[in-house]
């Protein structure tokens, strides 16, 4: 597995559960049902339609960007991802980051969504029981072509009466943790400029690092 197709994993599985519009069945659904619905919502949508996509790479960037809009909260994962710095940023630099780690999540997801080849995208049956009513876990797995399975799962919160993923943790990493560790160092390396940071936001998690797995 090479170095982009490793990063585009870890792309698609953040994101699998924002492709599908769900304000209207985000109090009536649980989370697990949510992913589900999501995971085979995408499956549909895909199926048969990868030659035409990767010929229109504009039009899946624009299917994705509509429907991240809906479900996803870039404020508050951007937030989340600068960490302490966030409280020193100005507004528009804390909108800018956010728009900057969206683009980022669309142009990877999409060209890597038509590219890469995997097996299946499955939602365990069996899920711990909620601790909180207003957090949750949802235990999924990407089973890719060589038939390495990469386990994952989801952490959602309940935000205004809608379930919406905050964090992500594969085959045992934090990707929020360490999206939050890449801008830290980031930011040292820069001499703490953010400007300079948020214009060379490229955040990856290395091969290595995804198929070894870690201790989350």
């Amino acid at each position: 597995m090479n170095r982009w197709v490793s990063r585009w994993l870890v792309t698609l599985i953040m994101s699998v559960a924002l492709l599908v519009p769900l304000q209207s069945q985000a109090q009536s659904q649980s989370p697990e049902a949510l992913i589900r619905d999501n995971v085979e919502s995408l499956m549909k949508d895909l199926d048969g339609r990868e030659d035409y996509y990767a010929n229109h790479i504009d039009e899946l960037e624009a299917l994705v960007d509509r429907n991240l809009d809906q479900v996803a909260d870039f404020r508050y994962i951007g937030a989340s991802v600068m960490g302490n710095y966030f409280r020193n940023a100005t507004p528009e630099q804390r909108s800018r980051f956010a728009g900057v780690f969206r683009q980022t999540l669309i142009d990877t997801y999409a060209r890597g969504l038509v590219t890469f080849d995997y097996d299946e995208l499955r939602v365990l049956d069996a899920q711990q029981a909620q601790r909180y009513d207003d957090q949750a876990s949802v235990a999924m797995e990407v089973v890719a072509n060589n038939g390495q399975v990469y386990p994952v799962s989801y952490s959602l919160r309940l935000s205004n009466g809608e379930w919406r993923v905050v964090n992500v943790i594969v085959n045992g990493i934090n990707l929020g943790l360490t999206f939050r560790n890449q801008f830290d160092q980031a930011m040292r390396e820069n001499n703490r400029d953010y400007d300079a940071v948020i214009s060379g936001w490229a955040p990856e998690v290395g091969v290595e690092e995804l198929e070894q797995g870690g201790d989350a």
